[in-house]
């Protein structure tokens, strides 16, 4: 069966992008001594995944950036707004995780949640997500957009797997049964 996967980079202080939507602080600091003999591929990651699902406010500030990387990919974005499209972004205006619900019954790869902050929260509220795949930048920006913004029922997680390159951990979490 398909699953549901939050895949994101955080700062150390829990931020997902600065104040102006910018990603340009999520590096490693160059350092390889602590680095795991596995690693971690984004590319590999986008291998299992057809879906992609985004609030409005991360599709503008993709859009021009990393949507590129999913033109094979069907794009969702949850949005009460009237935003330009795309040939493969259909947008939701209805209860988005109803609709993410009826494609998990689906034939297909696993379903990315991309981001922002509230849409995943409407995932973690309806308990949804099974894979967390958090990589953890080791920057603290201070002041940006938070990943969780808090107000869902505790949600106890299983370390499945980490990495860490350059700095950057890596950690991959399930559902606990």
């Amino acid at each position: 069966m398909r699953k549901i996967v939050l895949s994101l980079a955080i700062s150390l202080d829990g931020y997902i992008c600065d104040d102006n939507g910018g990603f340009e602080w999520i590096s490693g600091h160059g350092d390889s001594n602590l680095n795991t003999s596995e690693t971690d591929s984004f590319d590999e990651f986008l291998d299992t995944i057809d879906t992609v699902v985004m609030g409005s406010i991360a599709y503008e500030d993709c859009i021009l950036t990393s949507l590129a990387s999913f033109d094979d990919k069907q794009i969702i974005v949850a949005t009460t707004r009237n935003l330009e499209g795309r040939k493969n972004v259909r947008f939701v205006k209805n209860d988005i995780c109803n609709e993410i619900i009826e494609l998990k019954k689906q034939e297909g790869k696993d379903i990315f949640i991309f981001g922002g902050a509230g849409l995943v929260d409407n995932f973690m509220q309806n308990d949804m997500i099974d894979k967390y795949i958090i990589g953890i930048i080791p920057t603290i920006l201070g002041n940006g957009r938070k990943l969780f913004r808090g107000a869902h029922n505790e949600i106890k997680l299983h370390l499945e797997r980490f990495t860490v390159q350059d700095g950057i951990a890596m950690l991959t979490y399930i559902q606990r049964q």
